[in-house]
């Protein structure tokens, strides 16, 4: 499956801080249970990134 790729795969995301001082995305869904922690700084380039790309959503 790529960007591109369709899915009926339902999934829930979760975004917060962690006690250890990280960004935690956590995805939950049918089998999947996925933590992905980040430093701070790389969070605001992952953020920087979802921007980006929403505006060449918009602009598609």
């Amino acid at each position: 499956m790529g960007i591109n790729s369709q899915s009926d795969l339902e999934t829930e995301l979760q975004i917060g801080p962690t006690s250890a001082g990280k960004v935690r995305l956590y995805v939950r869904g049918a089998g999947v249970d996925l933590p992905m922690d980040f430093d701070p700084d790389d969070a605001d380039e992952i953020a920087e990134e979802l921007r980006a790309a929403a505006a060449r959503a918009r602009r598609s």
